[in-house]
C-alpha cells in the first residue's frame, strides 16, 4: 500500500472492526478527473468457515466509512469509494496476511527492483518477521514486506474445479476425457466479489 493508503487504512480499521468485520487493506488510485478509494473487507479469521462477506456487509461498511471520510476529509477533490470482498484471487497486505497463506502461490509487484525483478510469482514458503520468503523455481527469494507494492493470491483453478486436471503428458485423466486429443484451451475465469460503490466530491 502507498503511504496515503496506509494512513486511510489505519483511520478506518476501527470502524470496520466495530461492525464485526476486518479491513484487509486499502488501495488509493489517483487519476485525472477523480481518484478511486478501494477497501477490501473480510470476516474475522475465526468466522471464516461459517460466514462470508455479503453485499449487505459491503453496503453497510460503505455507509459508515463514507460518513467518517466526510468528517475526516483525507482526500481532496472528487473520488469514488468502493468496498469489496477479497474474492478467490484475494489481495495480500502486510507480512501477517502472507503468513496466513503459507504454501499458496502469490503474484507480487515490487516498489523497488530486487535482483533485477519488479514482478514475481512464487509459492509463499514462510514469513520471517517483516520478510516474506518465496520459492522461485526451487530457489528462495526473500522480500521485505515494505517493498511489496501489490500482491494477490493465484487461485488453483483445477482444485476449484474451474479448470481441467491434467496428468503429466497433459491429458485430462477424468473418466470420459482421455479421448480428447486436440482442441482450443480457454482461460478459466471466476468472479467471487461483492462490492458497494459510492462517488464523493470532497470539498
Amino acid at each position: 500500500m502507498t503511504e496515503k493508503a496506509d494512513d486511510i487504512a489505519a483511520m478506518l480499521a476501527p470502524t470496520v472492526s466495530a461492525m464485526g468485520l476486518e479491513l484487509l487493506g486499502v488501495e488509493y488510485l489517483p487519476a485525472p478527473g477523480g481518484a478511486t478509494l478501494r477497501l477490501y473487507i473480510d470476516v474475522p479469521v475465526a468466522e471464516a468457515d461459517t460466514r462470508m462477506v455479503s453485499i449487505d456487509d459491503c453496503e453497510a461498511v460503505s455507509r459508515e466509512v463514507s460518513a467518517q471520510l466526510d468528517v475526516e476529509d483525507p482526500i481532496s477533490g472528487h473520488y469514488t469509494l468502493e468496498v469489496s470482498s477479497p474474492g478467490i484471487d484475494r489481495p495480500l497486505f502486510g507480512a501477517a496476511q502472507f503468513a496466513r497463506f503459507v504454501g499458496e502461490t502469490a503474484k507480487v509487484a515490487l516498489k523497488l527492483p530486487q535482483d533485477g525483478r519488479r514482478r514475481l510469482q512464487g509459492r509463499i514458503l514462510r514469513v520471517d518477521g517483516d520478510t516474506v520468503v518465496f520459492d522461485l523455481d526451487g530457489a528462495e527469494f526473500a522480500v521485505v514486506a515494505a517493498n511489496i507494492d501489490k500482491a494477490r493470491l493465484v487461485p488453483d483453478w483445477a482444485a476449484l474445479g474451474l479448470a481441467p486436471v491434467q496428468d503429466k503428458p497433459g491429458r485430462d485423466p477424468r473418466p470420459g476425457k482421455q479421448k480428447k486429443t486436440a482442441g482450443k484451451a480457454g482461460k478459466a475465469h471466476s468472479t467471487n466479489k461483492t462490492a458497494a460503490s459510492r462517488s464523493s466530491d470532497a470539498e
